[in-house]
C-alpha cells in the first residue's frame, strides 16, 4: 500500500512538473564574486503579466536567490529581471474505427473517425541576471511548461517555475 502511496505521489509530481528548463552564461565571469542583487525595474515594468503574477515571480525569486546566498542590496552587484512569451498551442486527435464487427468487408473500409481539438497555453518566463557594474547580460534562464487562468495554486507552480529555471545559477564551470 505505501509503496503504491509513494508511486502515485511521484507520477503525479510528474506530470505537474512537466517544465523545462534551459541556461545561457558568459563563460569569462567569475560568479563568485556576485553577493547582493537588486531587481532591474525597467524590464519587469514591461511585462504583460498581471501585478499579482509579477509579485508572485519577485517572492519566488528573492527565496531563491537568498537560498544561493545572495541578499539585497541598494548598491547591489547583479540585477535581476524577467520577461515572458506565452504561445497557443493547438492539438488536433483523430481517432480511426478501421473495421465493422469480427469479419473483413469489402464495400466498408472502416467505420467513423472522430476529431477532438484541444489547446494549452505554453509560457516562457526568462530570468535575466545583468552585471551591475558593467550593465552586461552575464546569466540567463528560460523555463517553459504550462500554466492556465485557471491553475488552482498559481504561486506553488509560479515557484516551481522560478525554483527550477534558478537551479542551475551559478554556473558549474567544472569541465
Amino acid at each position: 500500500m505505501r509503496t503504491t502511496v509513494l508511486l502515485l505521489s511521484f507520477l503525479f509530481l510528474g506530470a505537474c512538473s512537466s517544465i523545462r528548463v534551459y541556461s545561457d552564461f558568459d563563460r569569462d565571469i567569475d560568479f563568485s564574486g556576485y553577493e547582493t542583487f537588486a531587481y532591474f525595474k525597467p524590464e519587469i515594468d514591461k511585462v504583460d503579466i498581471s501585478d499579482l503574477d509579477k509579485r508572485r515571480i519577485l517572492r519566488a525569486l528573492d527565496t531563491q536567490m537568498s537560498r544561493k546566498g545572495l541578499s539585497k542590496s541598494e548598491t547591489p552587484d547583479l540585477l535581476i529581471g524577467f520577461t515572458t512569451q506565452a504561445k497557443e498551442k493547438i492539438y488536433v486527435n483523430t481517432w480511426n474505427n478501421f473495421g465493422w464487427g469480427w469479419g473483413f468487408n469489402p464495400w466498408f473500409w472502416g467505420g467513423p473517425s472522430y476529431n477532438t481539438v484541444s489547446s494549452q497555453t505554453e509560457g516562457t518566463l526568462y530570468v535575466n541576471i545583468i552585471d551591475a557594474t558593467t550593465k552586461q547580460l552575464v546569466w540567463q534562464g528560460k523555463g517553459r511548461g504550462g500554466i492556465t487562468e485557471n491553475t488552482k495554486n498559481r504561486d506553488e507552480r509560479i515557484a516551481l517555475f522560478v525554483e527550477e529555471i534558478v537551479a542551475n545559477y551559478p554556473p558549474n564551470l567544472e569541465p
